[in-house]
């Protein structure tokens, strides 16, 4: 099949561009298309440009504000709060992560909560902002009700992604990001797009009866990884990112927009640490011990988690981005529609 390579830029301003025309302003639309970029350039597909499809489903059904402008309180403290106005989350968040760098290494620790925003993405991009800055970090968000919890049969929790990363200063960072579903919801659509049948245990149709049939898990609901571990998990997602937050639950996230074909509403919660502030006084450096910690996993023929990631972000570099025939038709038309098609 054709495939075309775009440079990372190129592939950006591209994207950039779909959703500058579909009306998002640019303070919106650049945050958007770095993350959609990042997707494909990691060689993460159901987070590359797989996702703009879904962005501007969601622009026309009216629930996100394309000239949103993420509002930050700060008062000095250890919680710093953006109020995405209706936004995407991508905004928001680079609104807010300078000051929430700044906090943690004063601090030690420090939270940024993002409220009212639109959320599409892996959480690796902004964790790797945080890693950058020699932070450790850890992020998390509801989602929409597509999760049965474990024991259960029908939707209730989301898939409820989280995501760690610890800095290394002579290596990319240490980082995993994984949704508490078996899988992302994303994942299961490209199964449906491709007409292939899911693995067993990945879902229950709307009877609660285990499916390996896409259409009919996108029907009913996902299980969480790991039975009641995953599902205890993302039950703590949602009370720290929902409840404690002031903000949506994914049950609540899916009464409010009546439907699982558009992207979820709700807030995020990013944690951030400084190793040097919570070591200090203590014998060794936190960065060479955690390396000897990693370098032994490697070390038994161990894979880190981000480790194909960050070998395809190293051939994007190099060679470019590789796009489909059709990944780069779709691209076209959706330039050319601007809000109107999609």
């Amino acid at each position: 099949m054709p495939q075309t390579s775009f440079s990372i830029d190129t592939l950006h301003q591209k994207v950039a561009r779909i959703f500058l025309n579909a009306g998002l302003s640019p303070q919106q639309a650049q945050p958007v298309a770095r993350v959609i970029t990042a997707g494909e350039r990691d060689g993460c597909k159901s987070h590359g440009v797989y996702r703009v499809d879904g962005c501007l489903r969601t622009l026309r059904a009216g629930k996100v504000q394309p000239l949103a402008q993420p509002a930050l309180a700060d008062d000095g403290g250890g919680v710093i709060r953006v109020d995405a106005d209706g936004g995407f989350s991508p905004a928001a968040f680079e609104l807010g992560a300078p000051v929430l760098v700044e906090r943690a290494k004063t601090l030690g620790v420090a939270a940024l909560v993002i409220n009212n925003c639109t959320h599409f993405s892996a959480l690796w991009p902004e964790i790797e902002v945080l890693t950058d800055a020699g932070l450790a970090a850890m992020a998390m968000c509801p989602s929409y009700s597509s999760v049965a919890p474990s024991g259960g049969n029908a939707a209730l929790l989301g898939t409820n992604p989280f995501a760690f990363g610890w800095p290394r200063p002579d290596n990319p960072p240490y980082v995993f990001d994984f949704a508490t579903s078996v899988v992302a919801r994303g994942e299961i659509e490209l199964h449906r797009q491709a007409g292939k049948p899911l693995p067993e245990g990945w879902a229950v149709d709307v009877e609660g009866n285990p499916t390996t049939d896409p259409e009919a898990a996108l029907a009913g609901a996902m299980l969480p990884f790991g039975a009641h571990k995953g599902s205890a998990i993302s039950t703590m997602i949602e009370l720290l990112a929902g409840a404690m937050i002031g903000d949506l639950t994914s049950d609540e996230a899916l009464a409010y927009l009546g439907t699982t074909s558009i992207l979820p509403h709700h807030g995020e919660l990013i944690l951030a640490f400084s190793p040097e502030r919570f070591s200090a006084g203590r014998p060794g450096d936190p960065f060479a011990r955690a390396d000897a910690l990693i370098d032994a996993i490697v070390g038994q023929g161990a894979r880190l988690p981000s480790q194909r990631r960050f070998a395809a972000r190293k051939a994007s570099v190099r060679d470019g981005i590789v796009l489909s025939e059709a990944e780069v038709a779709l691209l076209d038309r959706l330039e050319t529609a601007g809000a109107q098609d999609g």
